[in-house]
C-alpha cells in the first residue's frame, strides 16, 4: 500500500522539475523576459505586456504580514478561513479516510468495502471534472451552493439510515447509506471541493493575496486534523446517527453562511468583490487584482 504512494509521488516530482516560475513572482525579481516566456504559454500576445506593466507596479507596493490584520482585509479573511473551516468540519475526508470502515459496519465484506470506496473515489474524481468544465459558466456561488445543499441532505439521509439500521446496516439501508454516501462525495467534488481553493485565490488584492491564502490554508489543514482525530471518538460515543447528524447540522449551518457571506467573482474585478465584502467600502491594500 505504501509503495505504491511512491508511484504518484515520483510523477509529481518529475512533473515539477518542469514547472514553470509563478510569471509574478519573476517580474517582481526583475526576471521579465523570463516572466515573457512563461506568459507566452498561457496569454494572448497582445495582453503580455500590459499585464507585465501592471504587475511591475504592483510589485512596488510591499506588503506585511501585518496588513492582514488591516479592517478592510479582515472581511474576506475571515470568509476565506470559514470557507477552510467549513470545507472540513463538514466531513469530507473523515469519508475519505475511514470510508472502507463504514461500509465493512454496513454490511459489506472486506473486499466489498474496498472496492466500494473505489467507486467513491472515481466519483470524486469525475465530479471534479464536471466542477471544471462548469465553474466559468455557470459561477463559483452556484456550484458552491448546489453542492452544499447536496452534502447536507446526503448526511441526513445517511444519519437515517444509521437510526433505521443500527450500527450495522443490511439490506436496503445499507444500500439507501452506499447511495448517500457516493452522493455526498459527488457533491462535494462539485461544489465546496474545489470552490474553496478557486475563490482564496480571488477575493484578495494581488499584494496580500499569498500571506492571505497561507492562513486559510493553515485554516483547513488544522480544521482537517481536529475533525480526524475526534472522528473515531465521535463515533463510539454518538454512534453513526448522531455523528452524521452532527455533520449534516454543520454543513447547514456553512450553507446558510455561504449564501450570506460568500461573493461570485467570476468575471468580476477585485473592487466588486470588495463592494460585497465590505458593505460598498473598497481597500486599497496590496493593489488591484
Amino acid at each position: 500500500m505504501f509503495g505504491l504512494a511512491t508511484i504518484p509521488a515520483a510523477a509529481l516530482f518529475v512533473g515539477m522539475l518542469f514547472q514553470e516560475e509563478s510569471p509574478h513572482w519573476l517580474i517582481a525579481q526583475g526576471r521579465e523576459d523570463e516572466a515573457r516566456a512563461v506568459l507566452k504559454r498561457v496569454r494572448a500576445s497582445s495582453e503580455i505586456e500590459a499585464e507585465i506593466t501592471e504587475v511591475r507596479e504592483l510589485s512596488q507596493k510591499k506588503s506585511h504580514a501585518r496588513d492582514l490584520l488591516n479592517p478592510k482585509i479582515r472581511g474576506a479573511l475571515t470568509v476565506g478561513i470559514l470557507l477552510a473551516i467549513f470545507q472540513q468540519v463538514t466531513g469530507i475526508n473523515t469519508i475519505i479516510y475511514y470510508a472502507p470502515t463504514l461500509l465493512h459496519g454496513a454490511g459489506l465484506g472486506n473486499s466489498a468495502s474496498l472496492l466500494a470506496n473505489v467507486a467513491n473515489g472515481v466519483i470524486n474524481v469525475a465530479m471534479t471534472i464536471v466542477a471544471i468544465r462548469l465553474i466559468d459558466r455557470v459561477g463559483r456561488r452556484p456550484l458552491l451552493l448546489v453542492g452544499t445543499s447536496g452534502m447536507a441532505i446526503s448526511l441526513v439521509v445517511l444519519a437515517l439510515a444509521f437510526v433505521v439500521g443500527g450500527n450495522h446496516l443490511t439490506g436496503a439501508t445499507a444500500i439507501i447509506a452506499i447511495i448517500a454516501l457516493l452522493l455526498y462525495t459527488g457533491s462535494f467534488a462539485v461544489g465546496l471541493g474545489p470552490t474553496f481553493w478557486l475563490l482564496i485565490s480571488e477575493i484578495y488584492p494581488v499584494g496580500i493575496r499569498g500571506r492571505a491564502m497561507s492562513v486559510a490554508t493553515i485554516a483547513n489543514w488544522g480544521a482537517n486534523f481536529v475533525v480526524t482525530i475526534s472522528f473515531l471518538t465521535l463515533l463510539n460515543a454518538i454512534h453513526g446517527s448522531g455523528t452524521f447528524f452532527l455533520f449534516g447540522f454543520l454543513t447547514i449551518v456553512a450553507l446558510v453562511y455561504f449564501q450570506r457571506k460568500v461573493p461570485e467573482t467570476k468575471n468580476r474585478s477585485l473592487q466588486e468583490i470588495e463592494r460585497d465584502l465590505f458593505g460598498g467600502e473598497s481597500s486599497k491594500v496590496g493593489g488591484e487584482r
